[in-house]
């Protein structure tokens, strides 16, 4: 019985999940065992790891295991660990509150949709498989105390939005969580829980390489000798004696995705330093990929003992999709965050894992094409975050990247292809910025380069802003945006002959939009469009500076462009013809701004001033009619 016993409510968020989770469609109850195993192991490793610092929270004969005990008359299971333990706060921290950035997010997304891939991605995102109980009890109790603590906690819920939480008795550390089976349907699937049998080959299925024994105990019975599951490292097993579906199961473990990894690598390196490592690229990308507050990086085991649970160390940001462990024995196991940040071997173990990663990225490029595509769509916009930053690998990351293209509405190109078809004379990789596809390929700026079969890249993801700044080539043939100076697309004497006719036309539109333009000038890349809007050579491009705005607070002075004309569209003639007819009139003015107005609008820009461009295409309107 609990003593001091004090009633919760359920953060908004955790009430949902408990809602998914007890209305679910998901017939696969019994992936909640493996969920409590896996955090019954993750209390072990928590236990030993602070044992490093204080001995005494161990005794030296202390045997480290898991119990899944069966009552069958009263219909329950429950799961007991003498790991780390919780304090009470602790319990309320980790039970009553979903406290990720994104969840409120992901949950409202999916709050209509009662389905198997719901669940995978909530509780693989967002790490709340305790949560999976309730697909399979009506009601769980939980009794708690934590290493070097007195006191235990018993905490318990139905499933409707409350909780209690109270002072109880436990004489050892460590957690015991049970579960009140429900009463399925005729019709449902559902094994018996409480089955020996079935326990057995649930934790054979999923959890056979938890490294701590699984046994299994009859209420009112003995604990059994043997241990349920092998209890050999995975990544420590030759790889022909590791099933496909062994591999699946430990990334799950590891991970909590419940969806299967794309692929799965095992390194090992040996000699004067040895380390191994097996890793997983995620089937789908993980929602809080680009939140700044997510966890990531792989688990750092020390002569198989759990060190650090995401060490981010072992690999730069832009491979932080891949999960995994890796596994010293030149570390001492009570290495500390600040020692692996100055550690020679860490350094060494980084720079191994990272070529290691990059060749078997290469080698799935070249062999598995169709697989690596799906990669990229994933985790294309993370490493390209390495072309900007390692430069050490800097050419090989520019050689797996993909790239939308003109050449292709569906397929990507690689840089590589992209030089295997250049046009004879063009001595530069163009490409064109943008917020999508859609918004870049039908840009006034392609216009020349389209008429000259110029291959152009679109480079949509926020990223490639920053890239560009830092790859000014690629197998010396320089990358050259087409909105930034001038088109250099071979001859222009007849550009340069037609200055002198439009010379006045050129100089009263600088006039009237000297408060918006720096330059106007003839364009050598219009060829059906009356203007367009470009950038000198080191000025930021309109996508770059839009992003620097977003970043910045208060007001913000936007930089001036070159306004373009093209001295072969009807328009700009007529224009230069009613000038030298009529230097004073008037609706030159409204013309300039129709045209300004009109050069934003075909980028995909907005208007600096929507009511002047009204009201001067109103005007022209009028003349014309």
């Amino acid at each position: 019985m609990s003593t001091n016993t004090e009633t919760f409510q359920f953060q908004a968020e955790a009430r949902q999940v408990l809602d998914l989770m007890i209305h679910s469609l998901y017939t696969n109850k019994e992936i909640f065992l493996r969920e409590l195993i896996s955090n019954a192991s993750d209390a072990l490793d928590r236990l030993r790891f602070e044992a490093l610092s204080n001995p005494d929270l161990i005794d030296k004969d202390d045997r480290l295991e898991i119990i899944v005990e069966s009552d069958p008359k009263a219909r329950t299971i429950t799961v007991h660990d003498n790991g780390i333990g919780m304090s009470r706060e602790e319990v309320i921290s980790n039970i009553g509150t979903i406290a990720k950035s994104g969840t409120r997010e992901l949950l409202q997304s999916l709050k209509e949709k009662k389905s198997p891939d719901v669940l995978n991605s909530l509780i693989g995102q967002f790490g709340v498989g305790f949560y999976s109980a309730f697909m399979a009890a009506d009601r769980v109790s939980l009794l708690t105390r934590r290493a070097g603590d007195d006191k235990a906690t018993q905490w318990e819920s139905a499933g409707d939005g409350t909780y209690t939480i109270g002072d109880a008795r436990k004489l050892t550390r460590g957690t015991s969580i049970t579960l009140h089976l429900k009463t399925f349907d005729e019709g449902d699937d559902v094994e018996n829980f409480t089955d020996k049998f079935v326990i057995s080959k649930i934790v054979r299925q999923y959890s056979d390489f938890v490294a701590y024994p699984v046994y299994y105990k009859e209420t009112g019975g003995k604990q059994d000798d043997k241990p349920l599951n092998s209890m050999k490292p995975i990544w420590t097993r030759p790889r022909s004696e590791v099933t496909e579906d062994e591999y699946k199961e430990f990334y799950k473990h590891i991970s909590h995705d419940w969806n299967e990894p794309m692929t799965t690598w095992s390194f090992r390196a040996e000699g004067r330093t040895e380390y191994q490592a097996l890793l997983f690229v995620p089937s789908q990308a993980p929602f809080d990929l680009f939140y700044q507050t997510a966890k990531f990086g792989l688990h750092l085991y020390v002569r198989r003992v759990l060190i650090m649970e995401h060490c981010e160390e072992l690999l730069p940001a832009y491979l932080r999709f891949v999960r995994g462990v890796v596994d010293s024995s030149d570390l001492p196991l009570n290495v500390s965050r600040q020692r692996l940040q100055e550690d020679r071997h860490i350094a060494q173990i980084r720079k191994w894992i990272t070529k290691k990663v990059l060749d078997s990225l290469e080698e799935m490029q070249k062999n598995e094409a169709e697989q690596y595509e799906q990669l990229w769509k994933n985790f294309g916009r993370v490493l390209k975050e390495g072309a900007s930053f390692d430069f050490d690998n800097k050419d090989r990351i520019l050689s797996l990247t993909l790239f939308e293209s003109s050449a292709d509405p569906v397929k990507p190109t690689t840089l590589k292809d992209y030089l295997a078809r250049m046009k004879e004379g063009q001595n530069a990789i163009y490409y064109i910025t943008g917020p999508s596809r859609r918004a870049v390929e039908n840009s006034p700026h392609l216009e020349a380069f389209k008429e000259k079969g110029y291959e152009v890249l679109y480079l949509t993801d926020p990223v490639d802003e920053i890239m560009v700044q830092w790859v000014p080539e690629f197998q010396e043939k320089k990358l050259k945006s087409v909105v930034k100076g001038t088109a250099d697309l071979g001859d222009d004497t007849d550009l340069r002959e037609k200055v002198q006719q439009f010379s006045k036309l050129l100089d009263s539109l600088q006039a009237r939009l000297q408060d918006r333009v720096k330059q106007v000038r003839l364009s050598g890349r219009l060829k059906s469009s009356p203007v367009c809007l470009v950038v000198a050579e080191n000025e930021a491009s309109p996508q770059l500076e839009k992003m620097l705005a977003q970043m910045q607070a208060g007001p913000k002075e936007k930089q001036k462009r070159i306004m373009e004309v093209n001295p072969d569209h009807e328009l700009v003639a007529r224009m230069r013809d009613r000038l030298a007819s009529n230097p004073d009139d008037a609706l030159l003015d409204d013309f300039a701004q129709v045209l300004y107005g009109s050069a934003l609008l075909a980028e995909g820009s907005e208007l600096d001033d929507p009511q002047t461009f009204n009201q001067a295409l109103m005007h022209v309107m009028a003349r014309s009619l």
